[in-house]
């Protein structure tokens, strides 16, 4: 029997993530959507190439959740996207209320679920989901450091000419300009970076990673990035699914680590099939814990203005 994977609004980022993890094969997938004929159109779409494929799974989509009963992981997408000039903090109220709605629903029809938290600003919807859901905290999990952190990996790759297999990193903190790549700990297999590129440059870099999603949106004009952040939440599905036990950076709830409490913030975490199952502590350096410890401030702060809209 497959597994079941229900994905929340079926725009780019949704539906692309939708469309991987049919093409895997491994889990049969709801699309969800409020757009009356959009979900059932695209699944329809994806349905068809599985002969092509080779792949048995189905895909449904849907303007309700009665189908997303007895998912095991619920991915959550939906929301309005940022178009040039706005930051992802701008998003905050109108995206509350609608991530609210939508796992009052998924939390009802499928108990037992992990979620992931995609819609921005992602730490403080995650923070929102836990909230309605009255999950455990392991099974409420955002999608953030995975694609900052290749982000990130992707332009140190360039810069230096090597595989980006190569490249061992993590960025931290909170999704947006006060996230925070560890450059201590960054190695080209096993070269510091810090000795491989002039300080400048580092930063340069490192201020491009910061500003990769709106480097795309400025491209776009009327839409921002989806195919990495969907190749991101993949990862994430499957790591649980699998249950792969897999080190990787996401958005998870601390208590205590890093001298951090009741806040989600982007660390490295052990993502299994219970969602996070440990939450990695990295031996920082005091600039970066500061830097980390600032990210969680500015988190705190879009939780803070929730709660009084509230």
């Amino acid at each position: 029997m497959r597994n079941k994977v229900t994905v929340v609004g079926a725009g780019n980022v949704g539906a692309t993530t939708a469309q991987r993890i049919f093409d895997g094969g491994y889990a049969d997938v709801v699309l969800v959507d409020i757009v009356d004929g959009l979900p059932q159109g695209k699944a329809l779409d994806m349905l068809e190439s599985g002969p092509i494929l080779g792949t048995d799974a189905s895909i449904v989509g849907t303007n309700g959740y009665e189908e997303t009963e007895g998912s095991d992981v619920v991915v959550v997408t939906s929301g309005i996207a940022r178009k040039p000039g706005m930051s992802r903090d701008d998003l905050l109220l109108t995206n509350m209320k609608i991530v609210t709605s939508v796992v009052e629903q998924t939390a009802k029809f499928s108990p037992n679920s992990v979620h992931l938290i995609v819609t921005n600003p992602l730490d403080a919807m995650a923070q929102q989901a836990l909230k309605i859901t009255g999950f455990p905290s392991n099974r409420v999990v955002g999608m953030a450091g995975i694609l900052d952190t290749a982000r990130y990996r992707t332009f140190l790759a360039e810069e230096l000419g090597v595989s980006v297999n190569s490249v061992s990193a993590y960025v931290l903190g909170g999704h947006g300009d006060t996230m925070v790549p560890v450059v201590e700990s960054t190695n080209v297999a096993g070269t510091p970076v810090s000795k491989l590129i002039a300080p400048k440059r580092l930063e340069e870099i490192v201020q491009r990673a910061r500003d990769g999603g709106a480097e795309i949106v400025n491209y776009l004009k009327t839409g921002s990035a989806f195919y990495a952040p969907s190749a991101s939440i993949v990862q994430m599905v499957e790591a649980i699914i699998f249950d792969k036990k897999e080190i990787l950076p996401c958005t998870a709830y601390l208590q205590g680590q890093y001298g951090i409490s009741d806040l989600y913030v982007g660390v490295p975490v052990k993502l299994g099939s219970n969602g996070v199952e440990e939450i990695v502590e990295l031996n920082l350096n005091s600039d970066e814990l500061n830097a980390l410890r600032k990210s969680a401030e500015a988190v705190q702060e879009l939780v803070e203005v929730m709660a009084g809209a509230q």
